[in-house]
């Protein structure tokens, strides 16, 4: 237990039953998703401003609707998403908010397989099947609202 304040947190983790609480393949967070509506004018904020270590080069990812740059911020992986036109997802989500903002997150799973047939078993919607990501690899994403509205994007590593 910690106090921050007059509010008192525990350190240790719910003893709740959760979809990856038997996956013992669950990894780190691999990234955070920007949505933005210009890729590199975003980078050269996180170059010039936050210091940024790596930064990509502005990559077409059409099998996704989207180009996308990837960052190096300390520790951290950013991947800014910029749409492909007015079909992209990202597009969509810009629509809803025009400053842009985080789209999703990132998080490594040994194998997708079964972390999929655990978020399942839980009843966890998935968007889609898994298919080749950004970096090569297999993903998935799963729906925000059966994920405390935040958008889910597991990597197979």
């Amino acid at each position: 237990m910690f106090r921050l304040g007059a509010r008192q947190f525990s350190t240790l983790p719910p003893k709740s039953s959760t979809p990856f609480n038997h996956v013992k393949s669950l990894g780190p967070l691999n990234h955070i998703a920007i949505a933005t509506k210009n890729a590199e004018s975003a980078a050269d904020f996180y170059r010039s401003v936050l210091g940024a270590s790596q930064i990509s080069p502005k990559v077409e990812q059409s099998d996704h609707g989207v180009s996308t740059v990837f960052i190096t911020l300390g520790e951290t992986k950013i991947e800014l998403l910029e749409p492909l036109g007015d079909s992209s997802p990202i597009s969509q989500f810009l629509e809803k908010n025009p400053a842009g903002g985080i789209h999703h997150i990132c998080i490594n799973v040994a194998n997708l397989q079964a972390s999929l047939d655990k978020v399942l078993e839980h009843k966890i919607r998935v968007l889609g099947k898994p298919k080749i990501g950004a970096h090569g690899k297999m993903v998935v994403f799963l729906h925000p609202k059966d994920c405390g509205g935040v958008l889910v994007e597991l990597e197979e590593n």
